[in-house]
């Protein structure tokens, strides 16, 4: 039966519709940041003559400059990129998908989507997903930021979708699935993803996959609460707890092969927070788990543009997610829960999924890491936190928001903190709505800034002469990560930054910033309608 069920599973991950039968890494270790401007200081003395540099003509879309290629180590270090390797490292992720108004089963909020990556470690830690509900209405969106390896973000970026989509499905919908899945006949497609060429998926653990999706719709058949399934904002939120639970599991039971078993091990040591954006002609749903970031690009009456975030950071800068996370031990350890602004002086986010020895009991632990597998080729080693006396110390638990949409929000913005770290969130919407209408937004003078000096209205005529660019990138998402890597300290876009941090090698690059995705979703507003407020 498993057999099937895997070769029916990935007979369909190879089309864009799926039907579903059933380290030393930023977050754990502490961020050597340097700066930027040093950096490309340090990468003009470096440079090598012109006759060493690279050409862009044998380089296609996605291919990566030899530059990028080198270790630190090398004394010929070239930061010196073309203009098509830039554009070539920058476009090598991108994608652009525009949604029918209708598609047979309701309108859609959505126009279209523009999506984008750019790794600084190797591999690539972030992941994404976007697809649309085949057996309920409206869209799904997500972004999943990996920590202690790629792992885990895989796993959930593959699986979570699927979880929200079967809990909002009614107890019809999932009796005609349970029931062509029992009879070996073709199962309604639950989901129709959009894919990248460079997405990948876990094939070895398919079967898995779907083995446990299926008992999750049987307990809900089994619940006689059910009926037509559930909201929007209960189903996302179960869905974020029980895939945790789910990932915790499978690394403790036998499975069927060693590949299996090594990879449900590799999921649930590493770690990854998740903000997933479900979304209809009504509005807004978003379930946000650690420090990946949702806001809405607005258009106010008189043509401005303001950024409306729908998700907090889960780190200790939130003070009232550092409350909650103190007040769930004893006061004796209030001192030592957070420490550094990191969990137990170690993990960054205080909301992930997987991350089990933060989670899981000593004994627990250390059971399962002495199972006799090769923990050493897994990356995965024997340690546990400092002052490690009450746990779980974490959860995956998402915090919820709704917007209803209003004519006036034309977009959002789902990224991973990679480009929050370099972007304000108004920056990033001011961007966008460049990008989208074409026009270069520029603020009058302030009061105080017509007493500036002559140095001063220097800077301040860089930093507006920038903003008036023209646009190199048909893809928006594109354009975010293009002004946040290469934008210098005068607002403007510098094209040696810009080079210099895409041509970094692989063992510095992280220490500069980390991986990178965006996906930008436009709403079709003329289905928008006013609210009666």
């Amino acid at each position: 039966m498993s057999v099937t069920l895997c070769s029916w599973f990935l007979h369909c991950a190879k089309r864009s519709v799926l039907s579903v039968s059933r380290c030393q890494q930023h977050r754990l270790y502490n961020r050597c940041c340097c700066s930027p401007h040093n950096l490309v200081t340090w990468a003009k003395r470096t440079r090598l003559s012109s006759s060493s540099s690279h050409s862009g003509s044998d380089l296609g879309p996605g291919s990566v400059p030899r530059a990028q290629r080198h270790s630190s180590t090398r004394e010929d270090l070239d930061f010196q990129l073309t203009e098509a390797q830039m554009n070539g490292m920058l476009r090598a992720n991108e994608q652009a998908v525009r949604i029918p108004e209708f598609d047979g089963r309701g309108l859609s909020a959505v126009l279209k989507y523009e999506s984008n990556q750019l790794p600084a470690n190797t591999p690539n830690e972030d992941r994404r997903s976007a697809a649309t509900c085949l057996q309920t209405k409206g869209m799904m969106f997500g972004v999943f930021d990996g920590h202690g390896g790629y792992a885990c973000a895989q796993a959930v970026s593959e699986r979570l979708l699927y979880y929200v989509a079967v809990a909002l499905m009614s107890q019809r919908s999932l009796e005609e699935v349970e029931d062509a899945m029992e009879n070996l006949r073709p199962v309604p497609p639950i989901l129709q993803w959009y894919k990248h060429h460079n997405d990948y998926n876990y094939r070895e653990s398919a079967s898995l996959y779907v083995e446990q999706l299926r008992l999750f719709w049987q307990e809900l058949l089994d619940s006689e609460e059910h009926g037509e399934g559930m909201p929007p904002r209960d189903a996302l939120d179960y869905a974020f707890r029980r895939l945790d639970a789910d990932i915790s599991l499978e690394a403790q039971v036998p499975l069927d092969s060693d590949l299996m078993r090594n990879t449900a091990l590799q999921v649930a040591f590493a770690g990854c927070t998740a903000c997933v954006a479900h979304m209809d002609t009504e509005g807004i749903h978003v379930a946000n788990t650690g420090d990946c970031r949702a806001v809405l690009g607005v258009q106010e009456d008189d043509g401005s543009w303001s950024a409306l975030p729908l998700s907090r950071d889960h780190n200790a800068l939130n003070e009232a997610e550092l409350d909650r996370v103190r007040s769930q031990h004893p006061r004796a350890e209030r001192g030592t829960v957070v420490t550094d602004d990191r969990l137990l002086g170690i993990l960054m986010p205080l909301r992930a999924f997987g991350d089990v020895r933060f989670k899981w009991s000593r004994d627990l632990q250390q059971s399962v890491l002495e199972s006799g597998c090769d923990l050493e080729s897994l990356n995965i080693y024997q340690y546990t936190p400092p002052n490690y006396h009450t746990p779980p110390y974490l959860e995956a638990t998402p915090e919820l928001t709704y917007h209803r949409l209003r004519p006036q929000d034309r977009f959002l913005i789902l990224a991973s903190d990679g480009l929050w770290d370099m972007l304000g969130e108004g920056e990033a919407v001011r961007l966008v709505a460049e990008h989208l209408t074409g026009v270069h937004l520029q603020a009058p003078l302030s009061a105080s800034e017509r007493q500036i000096s002559l140095g001063q209205m220097h800077s301040l005529l860089l930093q507006r002469r920038a903003r008036a660019a023209p646009v190199l990138d048909p893809n928006s998402a594109t354009h975010l990560i293009r002004h946040a890597v290469g934008t210098n300290e005068y607002g403007e876009m510098d094209r040696q930054r810009l080079s210099t941090m895409l041509a970094l090698p692989e063992d510095l690059a992280r220490m500069y910033r980390d991986d990178i995705t965006v996906t930008i979703v436009y709403f079709n507003s003329n289905l928008i309608k006013p609210s009666d407020a």
